[in-house]
């Protein structure tokens, strides 16, 4: 895999800042440490409940990436929320298109610098690329997302959790 921006970079600061508009709360995670919640295992993101676990070498896409299933979740599974994000196939990809919209909030960092961190992971779309994807074939993704009000007509974050 390419090298990807990580949470130690500068184009991560801001990002607790970012996730609390949700309610999120960021906790750092010792370098030596396995990270509590992951379930892909080190150096991905983990959440428990409200808190979203990163190490310094954590990509940013993975906050991002759990960070937005954490926001495209209902309130059951939200509640009981550890490790397993869960969902099906269209909140899966509402989280992919959150992610990348909401690379944009944060100051240093962009949605074209996500998409490419996405596919230097690994991420896979039928286009073959996250930009492709996310220009060409992403409409479903993004009505998801808007009939959950966690986007707005114009791609814009209504900075709500989903509720149903």
């Amino acid at each position: 895999m390419d090298e990807v921006y990580r949470c130690d970079a500068p184009q991560a600061e801001g990002l607790a800042e970012l996730i609390g508009r949700y309610d999120i709360d960021l906790v750092e995670v010792e370098e030596d440490h396995p990270i509590p919640g992951s379930h892909f295992g080190d150096p991905e993101a983990g959440l428990i409940g409200n808190r979203l676990m990163v190490r310094k070498d954590t990509p940013i896409h993975s906050a991002f990436h759990e960070t937005c299933h954490y926001i495209c979740m209902d309130q059951m599974r939200r509640q009981n929320l550890h490790t397993d994000a869960g969902g099906d196939y269209d909140e899966e990809n509402g989280v992919c298109y959150l992610q990348i919209l909401l690379a944009d909030h944060l100051p240093n960092y962009s949605s074209a610098e996500m998409m490419a961190d996405m596919d230097s992971w690994g991420y896979t779309f039928r286009l073959g690329s996250a930009a492709a994807w996310f220009t060409s074939d992403a409409e479903d993704a993004r009505a998801w997302l808007e009939i959950h009000h966690i986007i707005d007509q114009y791609r814009r974050p209504t900075w709500k959790l989903r509720k149903l």
